[in-house]
């Protein structure tokens, strides 16, 4: 006896999707319904292609985190944050080839939200879902905070740079602004997205071309004895500081964004060929830039400045807009207003990005049926808007306790990661469950690829440190509580899916734990709130024999392929036809 389909949802009546063969009909078995279809979104219009999807990765990767990263990175581990930038880059590219293949293989908007629920259900589905919404949501708060603190240059009532024991706050005003700002990439995205997608790829060739010419003008007042200068040399801090330095310098923020192309997939055109290309594209673009900013940040540093050591940088030019701040320093004026105006138009396109993702997330998570049905609900132009609309409100949330940069950067890199963890798990159970599905690309040695992306993930959380492993849990039960309340009231929402997702609450809260007890407090309270009771490197080969273990149980207990193809199968629908730009 087959089992019940208890996935009632409005959107799974109707026509078959077009890549399905309708010949086959009412006739296929439950198996082969799934290989040849997949989920589909309906009202979304596919008017991106390669570049647009390529650059809506791009303009992501390339925001504030370049305006801010390479200081930062620097102060946490002096010269030696560049390492930290190439173990950062090795992990962002593990990641990236997981959502390339999921991306290609299911090209539906707001994927990151929807993979786990399709390998697992919808207990694992809501929890890695929501990952992805706090970590859209979040992320246009922070590019406003950047277009304040270099704006403070101009307009000096927007951004105090000794408040908050020195870490610098947005003041009244510039909080104000922040709003207003917000509210700008609201507006902006209400555009259809083929016009949007040309906004977008004029502000991302600007925004790449500037980092480049900063890497090239750097150059000719480079000092390679600057990697070796002052107090402790290359390393002052230790390898220590270099792990801590990849999620609260920015290092790991700085690179998110890789995954957009696969929030956008939906709107792509030819999403199996031009979505992987456009992931893995814009990653290795973003690693190469990033690495080489942090190479002439540095070896252009006057000695005279750094001579007390790396954190002890008290310039208020480059503590207020770093690659400005040395840029003035060093002599080279054009290139200091040049920047100055930058920065306005980077962290502008990377919000503006991140605001439209927020709104595919939410929509993802209605056609999950976890958020209320409104946030599916699209515009004439195919703008999800109530979803963007409440991505906007929900954003402001995050202004007032993190009120800068630097405090709002390491609870946008956990929950991001977060979500990234998901899609490994949700890679290696397909590969189990519908090993004959259609990949138009295919990780090379995925059965080694997906544990060991699992793994960074991990790591990467628990190098972010204990103090925002803790706010993050505080995070996830709000949001456990809203989508429980949402659900209540749904009549055709899907069952919890305890059983295949059995390994998540051990998870969440073991890693907690791990950290708790770990090396890595993430904050600057004292005492720091972890304990230090698991020695330094064992701590790493805990974090990743723990991980090794929630990844194969999660294996063992993904969803049967049957019910997993009856989701897919659910959420298919009438692809909308593809109009040329």
């Amino acid at each position: 006896m087959a089992p019940v389909n208890h996935y009632h949802e409005a959107y799974s009546s109707g026509p078959r999707p077009s890549y399905a063969d309708p010949k086959e009909g009412s006739t296929m078995s439950t198996e082969s319904v799934a290989v040849t279809s997949a989920p589909a979104d309906v009202g979304l219009r596919r008017e991106m292609g390669l570049i647009g999807a390529t650059w809506s990765s791009e303009t992501s990767i390339i925001g504030s985190g370049w305006l801010f990263g390479a200081l930062y990175a620097a102060q946490d581990a002096g010269p030696a944050a560049l390492i930290g930038w190439v173990i950062g880059g090795v992990a962002v590219i593990f990641l990236a080839l997981v959502h390339a293949e999921l991306g290609g293989m299911y090209p539906v908007s707001g994927g990151t939200a929807r993979f786990p629920h399709l390998a697992y259900g919808s207990v694992a589905g809501i929890s890695f879902g929501f990952f992805s919404w706090v970590q859209a949501i979040t992320v246009a708060p922070i590019e406003c905070f950047a277009v304040m603190q270099y704006g403070s240059y101009f307009w000096h009532g927007l951004y105090n740079p000794t408040a908050n024991h020195g870490n610098g706050n947005v003041t009244t005003t510039g909080f104000i602004m922040t709003i207003v700002l917000m509210a700008i990439f609201t507006a902006l995205n209400f555009l259809a997205m083929r016009l949007f997608s040309k906004v977008n790829a004029a502000i991302t060739w600007w925004k790449i071309a500037i980092p480049v010419l900063v890497i090239v003008v750097f150059l000719f007042k480079f000092h390679s004895s600057t990697f070796s200068y002052g107090p402790g040399g290359f390393m002052p801090y230790g390898i220590k500081a270099v792990f801590a330095a990849i999620p609260s310098a920015g290092i790991v923020f700085s690179y998110l964004g890789f995954e957009q192309a696969d929030q956008l997939a939906a709107e792509i055109k030819n999403p199996q060929k031009n979505l992987p290309r456009a992931i893995l594209l814009a990653t290795f673009i973003g690693i190469i830039v990033y690495c080489m900013l942090q190479v002439v940040f540095i070896g252009a540093m006057p000695h005279s400045v750094i001579a007390h050591g790396w954190d002890h940088i008290t310039n208020t030019n480059i503590l207020s807009g770093p690659f400005a701040g040395l840029a003035g320093l060093i002599g080279l004026g054009f290139v200091a207003g040049l920047l100055r105006a930058d920065a306005f138009i980077s962290p502008f396109g990377t919000g503006l990005m991140y605001q439209t993702s927020s709104s595919r997330v939410g929509y993802g998570l209605a056609r999950n049926r976890y958020f209320p049905q409104a946030f599916a609900r699209v515009d004439r132009n195919g703008v999800p808007w109530v979803s963007l609309i409440i991505a906007f409100i929900a954003g402001l949330f995050f202004l007032l306790p993190f009120p800068s940069w630097h405090a709002l950067v390491g609870l946008v890199t956990g929950a991001s990661v977060l979500m990234y963890a998901g899609a490994p798990l949700a890679m290696g159970a397909f590969r189990l469950q519908v090993p004959e599905a259609d990949r138009p690309y295919r990780v090379p040695a995925g059965g080694v690829v997906a544990p060991l992306a699992f793994i960074i993930a991990n790591l990467i959380i628990y190098w972010s440190g204990f103090e925002v492993v803790w706010k993050l849990g505080v995070v996830i039960v709000i949001g456990y509580i809203l989508i429980g309340f949402a659900m209540a009231f749904d009549r055709n929402r899907p069952p919890l899916d305890w059983k295949s997702a059995q390994w998540l609450p051990v998870y969440l809260i073991g890693l907690g734990i791990i950290s708790w007890q770990g090396q890595f407090s993430g904050g600057a309270v004292k005492p720091p709130l972890n304990t230090d009771h698991i020695p330094f490197w064992i701590d790493m080969i805990v974090v990743a024999a723990f991980s090794l273990v929630i990844y194969y149980w999660a294996m063992a207990t993904k969803l049967p392929k049957a019910e997993m193809l009856r989701l897919v199968e659910a959420q298919s629908g009438i692809e909308p036809p593809e109009r040329e730009v």
